[in-house]
């Protein structure tokens, strides 16, 4: 954030492929970035974020139980913050994980994170009885991540459309559909992959054909 609020707004607008109206609104919002987190700035990061996937999730609609289930089993992978619980306290701003962001550590976010966001995830799995983790991410973010260092049973979901005689990747479906994937195993409460195949919402349904051990297909 340091480096972004010494940037240019025709600097920021080359770097994030934005208009001009994105552009003043997020170099506005780099300037009035609270940089001392002791602040407590910001609102819960599962009510913060606005795009395909968190239409999806529907968190506003969640329970207070539903919430503290979620607290210790979803994590929101952010350019800026690294690995996002639901309650973290977030504040405005536009950085993808692939935006070619060079600072004083790193010469892009991946590099940057490096593997501290892997270790900090295996550290949260060593306090699960069922050490399952679900990659509901992009392949954007899921590139921050070291997979294979990964201490636990991977699940790679994917969402599929019957489209000109194939099963077809539609990129908004797809997004909304993984975020209602993780409504779907926080409010039923899924703790392993049997559960994960009765997912039936959006119009979706198991594909056992097209699915494996490692990797889930639901198509409609």
């Amino acid at each position: 954030m340091n480096q972004l609020k010494n940037t240019s707004r025709q600097e920021i607008k080359k770097l994030m492929k934005i208009s001009d109206n994105l552009t003043d609104l997020n170099y506005d919002r780099f300037q009035e970035f609270e940089t001392d987190f002791s602040k407590n700035s910001g609102e819960p990061a599962i009510y913060t974020f606005k795009g395909d996937v968190f239409q999806g999730l529907e968190a506003e609609n969640w329970s207070e139980k539903d919430l503290a289930y979620a607290e210790s089993r979803l994590f929101i992978l952010s350019g800026l913050y690294g690995l996002l619980r639901p309650s973290t306290l977030v504040q405005p701003y536009r950085l993808e994980m692939g935006t070619a962001l060079s600072t004083k550590k790193a010469k892009t976010l991946y590099e940057f994170w490096g593997s501290d966001l892997t270790e900090l995830i295996n550290k949260e799995l060593s306090h699960q009885q069922n050490k399952i983790l679900i990659n509901l991410a992009s392949q954007e973010y899921s590139k921050a991540i070291q997979f294979q260092d990964i201490e636990a049973t991977q699940i790679i979901v994917h969402f599929r459309e019957w489209r000109n005689e194939k099963w077809t990747f539609i990129s908004f479906n797809a997004k909304k559909a993984r975020g209602t994937m993780a409504r779907f195993i926080i409010q039923e409460r899924i703790k392993d992959t049997e559960g994960l195949k009765g997912f039936d919402l959006d119009g979706y349904a198991y594909n056992e054909e097209l699915s494996s051990d490692k990797e889930l297909f639901f198509t409609k």
